[in-house]
Order: C-alpha cells, then structure tokens, then sequence
C-alpha cells in the first residue's frame, strides 16, 4: 500500500538512504543546471540511477522532491556558533549564509527554489520549513546574548537572524552586488546594533477599543 507521508518527512535507513542520497543528488544538480520549471523527476531517476517508479512512488512529483531536498539541506548545514558575543555569533551566521549562496551549485539552487516558491504553494511551505529548521538551530545564539546582557529579555530571535540574511539575498535575487566577507560583516553588525538599541524587542499587543 502507497504511504501517504509527506516526501521529507520519513528518515530512511540502508539501501533506501543510499538510494535517496543519490535523488536528491541528482535533483539538485538539475535544480541549479535548468531551473525548477525544467526539473523532471523521470530524467533525476535516470540520472541518479534509481528505478523510475522508486521514484515515483517515493517522491511523487518534483515540488515533493524539492521539499526533501531542502530538509536535507537544512539539517546538513553547520551548527550554531557559540563565539561568546553577539556580534561574533551573527558574524558566524552571515558568513554561512554568504558562503552558501555564492557556492557556484547551491547559489543557483536557491534561486531555482525561491523561484518556485513564488509560484507554487508547496515549494513555497518547503521553503518556509527549510528556513524554520535554521532559525530554530541559530535561536540559541540570541538567547545566551540575552543572558549575557547584551540585548533586552524580548528581543525577538527570529527577526534578528532574519535581519541578518536579508540583505545577504536582497544581493542574491535583486541587486547582484556581490555577497563578500564585507556585506557579510556589515550584515551581522547592523543586526547587532539594531538587537542592542531594541528594535527587535516584541512589544505587546494594543489593545482593541471598545
């Protein structure tokens, strides 16, 4: 009987990891060769060398491969950095993330699957996954700052993080200025100035009048 899981969500174990290892392998490659409106889950079959209905059968169709795709990505990248400072730590973040998107294969991956996103609401929700996933493993960085004293106890974790990696893609996808150890810092730094000032503080909710 046909599992009704979502692709992703199962972790396999022996040939059937060897075997999704080489999927998403392939499916990446064609991701950033062509783009996600050319990725053909018959052709990532025959590439990879996997039998077509494995492929079928497990993936479904190319936003399913595109989902496991990005969870693999996520959980492969590195751990959180623990420098000792917040300036260090987003420091740490923004090179990661500068490092990923000008990486000449997982650069191109990104715009193919940002792209798709935009027009296809399940690549879309892998997307915001894939980003959960990462915010949740940084989250840690913002917290021991908050011990450490150097932002206020409310400081919102996920929009300093997100603050960080904006600019980083705002270059990637609009501006094409280059993503260097420069914007990298500038990035972290404006993220820690701005955590420090308590502009990402969560401020309560007003009131609603009678």
């Amino acid at each position: 009987m046909e599992s009704d899981a979502v692709p992703g969500s199962i972790r396999p174990g022996g040939r059937t990891a060897r075997v999704r290892e080489a999927v998403l392998q392939a499916a990446g490659d064609l991701l950033a060769e062509r783009g996600f409106a050319h990725l053909d889950l018959t052709e990532v079959a025959a590439r990879a060398e996997v039998g077509k209905t494995t492929a079928y059968r497990r993936w479904r169709n190319a936003t399913g491969l595109v989902t496991d795709l990005l969870v693999d990505m996520a959980e492969q990248s590195l751990p959180h950095a623990d420098t000792g400072s917040l300036l260090g730590d987003l420091t740490a973040n923004a090179r990661l993330v500068a490092k990923t998107l000008t990486d000449p294969r997982q650069g191109k991956l990104f715009q193919a699957v940002i792209a798709a996103a935009t027009c296809d609401e399940t690549a879309a929700a892998a997307l915001r996954r894939f980003y959960d996933i990462r915010l949740t493993e940084w989250t840690p960085c913002i917290e021991a700052a908050i011990t450490r004293g150097e932002i206020p106890s409310n400081t919102d974790a996920r929009a300093v993080l997100t603050a960080v990696s904006a600019p980083l893609y705002y270059r990637l996808l609009a501006s094409g200025d280059p993503i260097d150890d420069t914007a990298a810092r500038t990035a972290a730094a404006a993220a820690a100035t701005a955590a420090s000032a308590g502009i990402f503080t969560a401020r309560p909710k007003a009131p609603h009048s009678a």
